[in-house]
C-alpha cells in the first residue's frame, strides 16, 4: 500500500482535490472530518474539551467558534486543545488503515501534515497550491472570517512556498476543475505504474 499525504494550506482547494482522489477509487481519511466527528454532539471528546476550555461546549458539542476563540493567538492553549485531539485522531487513523488494508493506495488529507511532522508517516506527499491573491479571495468569502484569523491561521502554516519546495507531486488549482483532475489523475497513474512504495 501508498500512503499518500495530502496537505495545503488554508483556501487552496485541498478539500476539493480529497474528493478528487476519492472519485478515483482511492480512499480518503479526512484528519478535519475525524476532528468535527470527535467534537459533535455525542463525540467522544467533548467532555476532555469542555474540562479543559469551560464554556466551549454545548447541546451540540464543541462550539468551534467558542473553542477557536479560545485558542486564537495563544500558543499554549492551542497545545493544549492539541494535546487532546492528536492521539484521538491517530486512532482514527490506524481504525482506517485497518479498513482497508487491501487498498493499493490511500490518502491522508491531513492540513498541517509538514507542521506536524506528519510527512515522516507516508509514502509521499502531494500538496495542493494556488496563486495567493485566490487563496485570499476564497477564505475571506467564508463566513466568519476576517482578515485577522486569516493571519492567525497563516502564522501556524508553513509558507506555501516551502510546502510546494518539499512536496513530491504539486496539484495547481488556480485554473479550472478540469486541469486541477488531469493533475491528480496523472499522480495515481504514477503512483500506481510503482511496483513498491516511494
Amino acid at each position: 500500500m501508498i500512503a499518500i499525504g495530502l496537505t495545503g494550506s488554508i483556501g487552496m482547494g485541498k478539500s476539493t482535490v480529497a474528493a478528487m482522489f476519492a472519485e478515483a477509487g482511492i480512499p480518503v481519511f479526512d484528519a478535519d472530518a475525524a476532528v468535527h466527528h470527535l467534537q459533535a454532539k455525542g463525540g467522544r471528546l467533548v467532555d476532555a474539551i469542555e474540562a479543559a476550555f469551560p464554556g466551549s461546549t454545548g447541546p451540540d458539542g464543541v462550539d468551534r467558534t467558542r473553542l477557536g476563540a479560545m485558542v486564537l493567538n495563544d500558543p499554549a492553549a492551542f497545545a493544549r486543545l492539541e494535546a487532546i485531539v492528536h492521539p484521538a485522531v491517530g486512532e482514527e487513523r490506524a481504525a482506517f488503515l485497518v479498513r482497508h488494508a487491501d487498498a493499493p493506495m490511500v490518502v491522508f488529507d491531513i492540513p498541517l501534515l509538514f507542521e506536524t511532522g506528519g510527512e515522516t508517516r507516508v509514502d509521499t506527499v502531494v500538496v495542493v497550491s494556488a496563486p495567493e491573491s485566490i487563496q485570499r479571495a476564497r477564505v475571506l468569502a467564508r463566513p466568519g472570517m476576517s482578515v485577522e484569523k486569516l493571519n492567525s491561521i497563516h502564522a501556524r502554516q508553513m509558507p506555501d512556498a516551502e510546502k510546494v519546495a518539499r512536496a513530491d507531486f504539486v496539484v495547481p488549482t488556480g485554473g479550472s476543475h478540469e486541469d486541477t483532475r488531469r493533475a491528480v489523475h496523472a499522480i495515481i497513474a504514477c503512483l500506481a505504474a510503482r511496483d513498491v512504495p516511494l
